[in-house]
């Protein structure tokens, strides 16, 4: 027992894992089978059975996310190589930014207060769209609950990956900025992860949409919530 608590074994178990989880959605690319999804399964159930605190694992797992943050700087490669049709269409981006934001965190807002929830919770789901470290700091910012912000975040970013993609096909969006500007700024990290492999295009835009969606969301969640929370009032 403990050498599978060591960090050696628990940062080899979850690699090996997710090598796996990728090898079994390349042979078999449906939804249910995307590697995040899971990867983040199986460690759950190992984490069960062997009786291992979420806590400890994730202390001696530091090295992994470590690698989060190289990763996400790393689409700023992609993201240069398209930097000049980028410029040529720098109005048609921010106007579609600032929609997509300001949409997402009211939309959300919303539906949650529709469906009975309670003040903290709907404050929390309105960074839903934006890396966790920004997430976690505007939802504390406006009054909500960091950690159940930084769930909500992780499941947005899964459901992003699994469906993004398979969605905007449904609905008739094909164009690679478009698709890869809409996974990145509803669907963070996970949702560019999964969107970048396919172009530089994809990967340009996704980078873009995430950078843009989560400087956007700290300055705008702030100022609208107040008044978005008065609107409900009279609902």
């Amino acid at each position: 027992m403990e050498f599978i608590n060591s960090i050696s074994f628990l940062v080899a178990f979850t690699m090996v894992v997710f090598i796996l989880a990728k090898i079994l959605y390349q042979k078999y690319p449906v939804f249910i089978f995307n590697p995040v999804f899971v990867s983040m399964g199986v460690c759950i159930g190992f984490l069960l059975m062997t009786g291992i605190s979420y806590a400890d694992y994730n202390t001696k797992t530091k090295f992994i996310s470590f690698w989060l943050n190289p990763s996400v700087v790393a689409l700023g490669v992609p993201f240069y190589l398209q930097l000049e049709r980028i410029k040529r269409d720098w109005k048609r981006i921010m106007s579609a930014m600032l929609l997509g934001s300001i949409s997402g965190i009211v939309s959300v807002v919303i539906i949650a207060f529709m469906f009975g929830a309670s003040n903290e919770v709907y404050l929390s789901l309105a960074a839903k769209s934006v890396t966790t470290p920004i997430a976690m700091g505007v939802t504390e910012a406006i009054g909500g609950i960091p950690a159940l912000t930084a769930g909500i975040v992780v499941s947005v970013g899964i459901l992003g990956a699994i469906i993004g993609e398979g969605f905007m096909k449904l609905i008739g969006v094909t164009n690679a900025k478009s698709q890869g500007m809409a996974i990145g700024t509803a669907s963070h990290a996970l949702g560019t992860a999964k969107i970048a492999p396919k172009s530089e295009e994809h990967g340009a835009y996704a980078a873009l949409g995430l950078a843009m969606n989560g400087v956007l969301t700290a300055i705008i969640a702030p100022i609208i919530m107040p008044w978005v929370e008065v609107v409900l009032t009279y609902l």
